[in-house]
């Protein structure tokens, strides 16, 4: 098992993306690369806190690789948005890929430079090596799963059938 943390905009959304993908064990909403170690929702939301809304996504890399979920990501996202994905904007909101070890970082650097061919505007997907990820509060795992009305800027149906669970 693995594990890669991408920020996408509202986790709500992300997660549920990932979530239903085969190959995909587990996700966690929460909060990345900030300044502090667990933060409260409403301190990302109102600034207080530098954190991005992000997914810690663990996966069996026998049945989905990173670079399919990398495709995934770029799939659901602007990346050359910068701190707004769908009508969500603020810090909170920017794109990023939070790895561990350089065989991630080299695979990741490879597909963004092949990614952004098919780009006019230049890709602004942070990359960095994981900071400490603090899980969100237990109302906002799973969100749309417990709201299936919630508010969602993922096309969730940008999945095909033979990628979902």
């Amino acid at each position: 098992m693995k594990k890669i943390i991408f920020a996408g905009g509202c986790f709500w959304g992300v997660e549920a993306y990932f979530k239903q993908l085969i190959g995909v064990i587990e996700t966690s909403v929460g909060y990345v690369d900030g300044d502090y170690e667990n933060p409260s929702y409403d301190e990302v939301c109102s600034g207080m806190a530098t954190h991005a809304e992000a997914v810690e996504i663990f996966y069996d890399d026998n049945v989905i690789s990173l670079n399919e979920l990398l495709e995934h990501l770029f799939r659901i996202i602007d990346p050359t948005s910068i701190n707004k994905q769908g009508p969500d904007s603020g810090h909170q909101y920017r794109t990023g890929i939070y790895f561990r070890g350089l065989d991630t970082l080299e695979t990741i650097i490879s597909f963004i430079k092949e990614e952004q061919k098919k780009y006019d505007d230049t890709i602004v997907v942070e990359v960095k090596a994981e900071s400490h990820f603090s899980k969100a509060e237990e109302s906002h795992q799973d969100y749309l799963t417990k709201n299936p009305g919630g508010y969602c800027h993922v096309d969730l149906n940008l999945a095909t059938d033979d990628e979902k669970k």
